[in-house]
């Protein structure tokens, strides 16, 4: 069995994925992670919000290594966008469309009413940006427009995520998927270039 701390995390960053920051208590935080309510404190003296912080971070790292897994399965950045989607895609539907980006429900709600945890989530998701980069740049893409891809690439995703659980339909995912692979076939440096 995990030890509490880790069992805190796990469980705050299921609940905070599904019922966001302001949704999810304390109390159900440690009866999910059956753990005595003092060891939140005891771990995270700062509370809900350190908590929470640190939740977004190891989310952000977790959900990183899984999406640059996924893409490299791709035989090339087209097909990788068309797995990646799908991935996604199979996610919302094994989670019964309750579990998708674990940053996005967080940063939604609170990049207006908490700086700290904004600034949290914004540090994640610049990581992601240079890793997809990076990934793009591997596959001779010029580093502007590794960028410009590699952005379009987290809006496609995020916003299909957030369609896709409104309408519980993976519909939005596919068309991202699609769309995604049509950009970056059509952006492909020639061989020999980049």
């Amino acid at each position: 069995m995990a030890d509490t701390k880790t069992r805190i995390l796990t469980k705050s960053g299921e609940l905070f994925r599904r019922n966001g920051y302001v949704g999810t208590g304390l109390k159900q935080i440690a009866a999910e992670a059956d753990a005595p309510f003092g060891s939140i404190y005891h771990f995270f003296p700062g509370g809900k919000q350190q908590l929470a912080a640190e939740v977004i971070r190891a989310a952000g790292r977790m959900y990183q290594a899984r999406v640059a897994e996924v893409l490299n399965q791709g035989t090339d950045p087209a097909h990788a966008m068309q797995v990646a989607f799908a991935d996604a895609a199979q996610l919302l539907i094994e989670t019964d469309f309750a579990d998708a980006c674990p940053i996005a429900t967080i940063a939604l709600e609170v990049a207006s009413t908490n700086e700290q945890l904004r600034q949290v989530t914004a540090e994640v998701f610049t990581e992601w940006i240079d890793a997809g980069i990076a990934w793009f740049v591997h596959w001779g893409y010029p580093r502007p427009l590794a960028r410009e891809l590699s952005i379009a690439f987290l809006n496609a995703l995020e916003g299909a995520f957030v369609l896709a659980r409104a309408l519980r339909s993976i519909e939005p995912l596919e068309v991202a998927g699609a769309t995604m692979s049509a950009a970056v076939s059509a952006a492909a440096p020639a061989p020999g270039e980049g």
